[in-house]
């Protein structure tokens, strides 16, 4: 049973890593892609193939979470995972994931602030799963949370910024 505990926990943050990496490379190859100011099929199609990594890594994360919840009540844990903080932030973490992504994907919330929010998000459920977050109560890590989305969404911006910036300049240069 401690074997498959510890594969569990190992696939729960393997997870977690694909899905904050994967996000981390989303962001840079839609910077890059959008340096020309279209994205043609090409990009869009790499652009798909980072969303399908980003949705292996939250079924794998929910999955084995799911699996550690039902041993530790079928072990008569001490303490159940549904009683702690940490498990709550990682619930409204990924819920949050789940829901901003379906809003990006409908246009319904601006790409900077659904980026920076999944961005953050994925990091914070990596650093969570690995225990290098420590939790006081769930209302400090929203807190937190929503500090370091606002912080990520500057520098996300100013990195898109940026990029339109060269955009403009190449396309002066070109005219002179």
């Amino acid at each position: 049973m401690i074997a498959l505990i510890f594969f569990l926990v190992f696939c729960q943050a393997f997870g977690a890593f694909i899905g904050a990496f994967t996000a981390l490379w989303g962001e840079v190859v839609y910077m890059l892609a959008m340096r020309d100011g279209k994205i043609d099929a090409a990009e869009r199609a790499h652009l798909r193939a980072i969303g399908n990594g980003l949705r292996f890594g939250m079924m794998l994360l929910l999955l084995a979470s799911l699996a550690l919840v039902i041993i530790s009540y079928a072990l008569h844990g001490a303490l159940q995972p549904a009683l702690t903080a940490s498990y709550w932030v990682f619930i409204t973490l990924a819920l949050l994931i789940i829901i901003v992504s379906w809003a990006l994907a409908r246009k319904k919330i601006s790409f900077a602030i659904g980026s920076a929010i999944c961005f953050t998000a994925w990091w914070f459920l990596t650093f969570l799963t690995l225990g290098l977050l420590s939790i006081i109560s769930y209302g400090a890590v929203l807190a937190l949370f929503t500090v370091l989305v606002a912080v990520c969404y500057a520098v996300l911006y100013y990195a898109h910024l940026l990029v339109s910036h060269k955009k403009g300049k190449a396309t002066k240069a070109n005219e002179y």
